[in-house]
């Protein structure tokens, strides 16, 4: 059972100066964070109860909508505060299939969307959230990927008021033992990155021996995506890492870091690109160096710009969510919450992923995007 935390609105300012004073007195994150989350399976293991509402609850996103049984007295205030500026659509359309599915359970809501840009942005992030709880709202959509964020978590949930939705993120934070937020959602980065890690292991291709990783800015979600990728292919003989470099979700820095990388590793065949972004500026450099077919990269998400890439060749595979599932399982979620079954409600809730290759011709690509983006097309 999850320990509910409930507090005075009044005390929500208070909460929230207490965060500030704590936000920017913390150093900033370094190193490898994978040994601070528990993995989906390892929560599961320890909660067998947790699994089975996971389950359940995975067949409720899955299916139609169930209109909900009774009328709402008020409109449910959501605020959502998300690493949106970036070419990848995940953001966006996880909002769009929010809204559409709580329409169709019948739940009145006003949504309140921000977007900034990824991992640069936490005082303005920080800024968005004290103006969103002067309106108090009844939720409060945000993500855990630098260490500060876990600040902003943290007194907010201690607060109790709005309960907090981590978006992006499936692996709940081991320190927080009970005192942990209302849900997590998003789609496993680990799983993810097992898939495109088997099918370059499975590929016979024999120009795939030195490759290079792409991460994003240091925290949870290039840990999770890079270092993952990174410790599977060290197990390979035949598999040797040359270069790894932060660039942040920035297509432009990816870009000067393929163009710099290339010049002086000219043997490397294959970039892991951890993001939409990084895998866009690789690609790039690729095109003006004249390497496409030679060196190749991999996208992450199977958003619709990586399906447009990998229509023209230029990607060569990438790891596809079911991306509006996220979406509908928040707005379950909040339904759930707000009738008063909270029971059925799990912690966590992780999204499929399919992989997607050059192999894939457009009929099965379009069934797919019909599939993953059912909300948000």
């Amino acid at each position: 059972m999850r320990t509910k935390n409930i507090c005075d609105p009044k005390h929500t300012l208070l909460a929230l100066l207490l965060l500030s004073l704590a936000l920017f007195a913390q150093p900033v994150e370094a190193g490898s964070v994978s040994g601070d989350y528990w993995t989906l399976h390892e929560f599961h293991d320890r909660d067998p109860h947790e699994a089975s509402v996971a389950k359940r609850f995975a067949k409720r996103v899955a299916n139609p909508a169930e209109a909900a049984p009774a009328a709402f007295e008020r409109p449910v205030r959501i605020v959502v505060v998300y690493p949106g500026v970036q070419t990848s659509d995940y953001w966006r359309r996880s909002v769009l299939s929010l809204q559409s599915r709580l329409r169709e359970i019948g739940v009145p809501h006003e949504i309140d969307s921000h977007f900034t840009r990824p991992g640069t942005e936490i005082r303005e992030q920080t800024r968005l959230i004290s103006q969103a709880l002067t309106h108090d709202p009844d939720y409060l959509v945000f993500t855990l990927d630098a260490f500060r964020h876990r600040i902003i978590v943290e007194q907010l949930v201690a607060a109790g008021r709005p309960k907090v939705i981590l978006q992006n993120i499936t692996t709940p934070l081991r320190s927080w033992e009970r005192a942990q937020p209302f849900f997590y959602v998003g789609f496993d980065h680990r799983e993810g990155t097992r898939l495109l890690i088997e099918h370059v292991l499975a590929d016979d291709r024999p120009d795939m021996n030195d490759f290079a990783i792409l991460y994003g800015p240091p925290g949870y979600v290039s840990s999770a995506r890079g270092d993952s990728f990174r410790a599977a292919l060290a197990k390979q003989a035949d598999k040797r890492l040359v270069a790894s470099y932060y660039v942040g979700f920035n297509r432009e820095n990816a870009r000067a870091a393929t163009l710099s990388l290339m010049e002086t590793n000219p043997e490397v065949d294959f970039i892991y690109s951890c993001s939409t972004d990084i895998a866009l500026g690789v690609i790039d450099a690729i095109d003006a160096l004249g390497l496409r077919g030679k060196v190749r990269t991999n996208g992450w998400g199977g958003g619709s710009q990586e399906l447009a890439e990998i229509a023209s060749d230029r990607l060569a595979f990438t790891v596809m969510r079911m991306n509006d599932d996220n979406g509908v399982a928040m707005a379950e979620a909040i339904a759930l919450d707000q009738l008063g079954r909270q029971e059925e409600v799990p912690l966590v809730y992780s999204g499929d992923f399919v992989l997607v290759t050059q192999n894939h011709d457009a009929e099965r690509i379009q069934s797919l995007k019909n599939r993953a983006f059912r909300y948000s097309q």
